[in-house]
């Protein structure tokens, strides 16, 4: 149970971060939360492969998620154009 607390709450800062750098605002505690856990398992599997690791805890988890949700945030939005 203290997982899935501690995703929600990476999740949503990493969301709203996301948000801040790609639109300047956040989307709303349940998309930062939807968008920040997607953008922790993206950014997870991309450093995964490259061999990156950024730090253990939950900065390492908020910086590798922010990255992930960004990314997402970019995929989706050249898909709208």
């Amino acid at each position: 149970m203290e997982g899935l607390l501690a995703s929600l709450v990476v999740g949503g800062i990493a969301g709203w971060l996301a948000g801040m750098i790609m639109k300047g605002k956040g989307q709303g505690i349940l998309m930062n939360i939807i968008v920040g856990v997607i953008g922790g398992v993206l950014g997870g599997w991309l450093f995964g492969l490259f061999g990156a690791n950024l730090g253990a805890g939950i900065i390492g988890s908020i910086i590798t998620a922010t990255i992930g949700a960004v990314l997402l945030l970019w995929i989706v939005s050249k898909l709208k154009s």
